[in-house]
């Protein structure tokens, strides 16, 4: 049945309508361990809380512009690409109010936080190593970490050093050693090599074996062209103490 042209359309202001904000979980590797940045909660609501950096949408805003103005203002970062992770839509996830979150994530080298971490109203928290901090973040910012890692630790488990937190070139070791961080447990050396090597490119040098015996050095390949083997991941063997 055709509606008349000339019929009321619904308004819609007559829905009930969220406020929507963005959250970013900005992980890193620091200290041998897997970290999530935070920022301290200025006044308001949760005052002084250590939570992810985050804001509400302002009108007519592009969800990517409120990510990196959040992250901007709240943590002085810049010059990054977040992507998004998941949409958090628990009505009770704010106790202010109906609230949904599109969630993002983002790989950032440590030197690139180093502005960021002179105030101190920013810091770097261990996903494994702090869990009471963790899981005592407001507005449901644990569940976002804990899928911001099982999201990063994914594409680590398919490719070397995706976020590229390493600079190149690098070893073999050093890869491995950076991939049981992120992935939290210990790797299986054989299995490592023969899944990564065909995504890397040899330098054709050798490290300067002040850190152990030589080893050849390696770079990220374009993995458009790589060929992968299929069918499996990197074997876990144990956690690290």
């Amino acid at each position: 049945m055709k509606t008349p042209k000339d019929a009321p359309r619904a308004s819609l202001l007559n829905y009930p309508r969220p406020s929507v904000a963005v959250d970013t979980a900005v992980l890193t590797v620091a200290g041998g361990s897997l970290c999530v940045l935070l920022v301290r909660r200025g006044e308001g609501h949760q005052h002084g809380k250590w939570a992810l950096p985050g804001s509400f949408l302002r009108e007519r805003e592009r969800l990517a512009d409120a990510v990196l103005r959040s992250l901007r203002e709240k943590a002085g970062i810049s010059g990054r690409v977040p992507r998004q992770l998941h949409v958090f839509d628990d009505p009770a996830r704010d106790d202010r109010g109906w609230v949904l979150s599109v969630a993002h994530v983002d790989v950032v080298p440590l030197a690139g936080l180093e502005d960021a971490l002179t105030s101190d109203g920013v810091r770097l928290a261990a996903v494994s190593g702090e869990p009471e901090l963790i899981a005592g973040l407001p507005y449901g910012h644990a569940e976002m970490v804990a899928k911001a890692v099982e999201s990063v630790r994914a594409a680590y488990a398919e490719a070397p050093d995706p976020g590229a937190l390493l600079d190149e070139p690098f070893t073999l070791k050093e890869l491995r050693d950076l991939h049981e961080v992120v992935a939290g447990r210990a790797l299986m050396r054989d299995t490592f090599r023969r899944f990564m090597e065909p995504q890397l490119a040899g330098t054709g040098q050798m490290s300067d074996g002040t850190r152990g015996r030589p080893s050849r050095l390696w770079v990220r390949a374009d993995n458009s062209s790589a060929p992968r083997p299929r069918g499996r991941r990197i074997s876990v063997v144990s956690f690290h103490p």
